[in-house]
């Protein structure tokens, strides 16, 4: 195994490579000792499910779980086939001497009022909730954040509204930004959250126990009205408020998650300023990311300590951990920085050129160079759509009859790799095209081609590869946020459209989703492009392809347009 500084003890590395999380499956959760009306400052009474210690004879710190996934669903194992099981393991911590409190969001299971997504009212609510608990003769006062994904929303909406008695959160796998991370991802509207409300209606209306509950608001129907960055998305985004949020946090993402949560997790952990960490484990999908959040030895070995200390005042082994810890991907190493990104890396840039690299059969067989492009090579690449080929999204059938990704999208990819190539941080895409039309979506793909043998490439299949991250942009939507935006992490406004002019020349900064991933040596890296993507390779994180998605974009890569990707390395010994 290739060794690096800062890497980890082989016990720890076995624990956050892979979790051993079916014995808590087993089981459900236990039953609440009590539900609490909890009421709010406009007079809405707001319910959660309190889980009490067998023994509890004693004031103790309380951790707060809040969802519309309401806490009658409580009672089903916190399995990987309940995406919406994201609560952890509760009897666990009612055993280490905490109370576990999960609260239905207003509008939502039990709770009163009329649910409107993480409106400012249901923020408030966590605000004088946490207050509320903190008052309760079984509380000690000190309430952290608990829980996976909207759980995590709301942990970081809870830093954002300061309440006194909030002691920590831990948001695990959790974005901080659902228009950027999941309803406009690079604004391109997604299809996540059509499936994804169609999940809370049906939780509310079908629970485990307890009476159904219809839900009016229609949260697709507002997002889809809502296509620009504007004060409907502002006010249902921690993003903007963390840069003043001071409470202890310990930010948890999932390499895998590149569609929804893991750059919340890592921005999150950028922006506020309290006492904080990071953590980012391998790649999973959304299934994997919650039988791991489902383990018993996950909370062991890394939240317990973490709350121990900021709600019990142990001195644990959290205190002496790194400030930031992370999985290089396709290694068996966890390596430890003091930043993110870490010290020591150095951006190289790769243009894209005409090629062919002969490696792969793709529309135009690109060249990612280190160098200039060579004398007489075309200056341009056009990528006409819809292609007559695709079948499944973007995605064709290759010789065998199978899908294949990458047949009838673009490709630019590296010649062999002449040594280990550790991309580990941001990754930004400079991109010069223009299109017949007057806006176009660019989707990125970067990839880990593994080399073929020459039998297989003679019968024109395509060399085994693996998605390491992605990028998303739509061309209106190019205006970058100055205040946001960091070196090689653009980030943009959507506060206005700025439709193009049919082929003229555009320069587009494309933010591609941060990793860190080892490309062994004789490996190729391979940028991919194209106007759509397929489940085949995104599962529920699609994009409709719309009806103007007819025409012609053209990518220059010549010395007055020089395409290129930056990616971040870290040299390896």
């Amino acid at each position: 195994m290739l060794m690096i500084k800062h890497v980890v003890g082989a016990a720890l590395i076995a624990t956050l490579l892979a979790f051993a999380p079916a014995a808590a499956q087993d089981t459900a959760q236990p039953s609440p000792d009590r539900i609490i009306a909890i009421p709010m400052s406009d007079g809405v009474v707001i319910r959660a499910a309190v889980y009490l210690p067998r023994a509890a004879s004693r004031r103790m710190p309380v951790l707060l779980a809040a969802s519309p996934y309401r806490f009658d669903n409580d009672a089903i194992p916190p399995s990987a086939i309940f995406p919406f099981s994201e609560l952890g393991p509760i009897r666990f911590y009612n055993d280490h001497g905490y109370a576990y409190v999960h609260m239905d969001t207003r509008g939502t299971g039990r709770s009163g009022g009329t649910y409107t997504y993480q409106s400012k009212r249901e923020q408030r609510d966590l605000y004088e909730a946490i207050e509320w608990l903190a008052k309760q003769p079984w509380s000690n006062g000190k309430i952290g954040g608990v829980g996976q994904s909207y759980y995590a929303r709301s942990q970081w909406f809870m830093a954002t509204q300061h309440p006194p008695h909030l002691a920590c959160i831990a948001p695990y796998d959790g974005n901080i930004d659902t228009y950027h991370a999941s309803a406009y991802t690079g604004g391109i509207p997604g299809d996540y959250p059509v499936g994804w409300w169609n999940l809370v209606r049906y939780l509310n209306q079908y629970p485990k126990t307890g009476a159904p509950r219809e839900i009016p608001y229609d949260y697709t129907f507002q997002s889809g009205r809502h296509n620009l960055y504007d004060a409907f998305w502002k006010e249902r985004t921690a993003a903007e408020g963390l840069a003043t949020a001071t409470v202890p946090t310990f930010s948890i993402g999932v390499w895998g998650k590149v569609d929804l949560h893991l750059n919340g997790n890592i921005v999150g952990f950028e922006r506020v300023r309290g006492p904080k960490k990071l953590l980012v484990f391998g790649g999973g999908d959304v299934q994997a990311a919650v039988a791991d959040y489902a383990s018993t030895n996950f909370h062991q070995t890394y939240l317990l300590p973490f709350y121990d200390w900021c709600l019990k005042g142990q001195q644990t082994d959290y205190v002496t951990a790194p400030p930031v810890r992370y999985v290089l991907n396709n290694t068996e190493q966890v390596l430890t920085a003091n930043t993110w990104p870490p010290a020591g890396i150095t951006y190289q840039a790769y243009s894209l050129a005409a090629g062919p690299t002969s490696s792969v059969t793709s529309l135009n067989d690109g060249l990612l160079d280190t160098g200039a492009p060579a004398a007489g090579t075309l200056p341009r690449t056009v990528f006409a759509y819809p292609n007559p080929g695709w079948q499944y999204g973007v995605v064709g059938k290759g010789p065998d009859g199978r899908p294949d990704p990458v047949r009838r999208v673009l490709t630019f990819t590296t010649p062999p790799l002449d040594r280990d190539t550790q991309v580990t941080g941001p990754i930004e895409l400079i991109l010069y095209a223009s299109s017949t039309n007057t806006d176009t979506d660019f989707f990125i793909k970067l990839s880990d081609q593994a080399a073929q043998p020459a039998d297989e490439r003679s019968k024109d299949i395509n060399p085994r590869s693996r998605i390491v991250t992605k990028g998303w942009l739509r061309a209106s939507h190019r205006a970058l946020d100055a205040v946001w935006s960091l070196p090689h992490a653009p980030w943009y406004t959507d506060a206005v459209m700025q439709p193009l002019s049919p082929n003229h020349i555009y320069r587009f900064d494309i933010a591609v989703m941060p990793t860190a991933y080892l490309f062994k040596k004789g490996s190729r890296i391979r940028l991919e492009l194209a106007n759509g993507d397929s489940p085949v390779t995104d599962n529920i994180f699609t994009h409709t392809y719309g009806p103007r998605h007819v025409g012609a974009d053209t990518i220059y890569h010549d010395a007055q347009h020089p395409s290129q990707l930056l990616l971040p390395l870290m040299a390896t010994p």
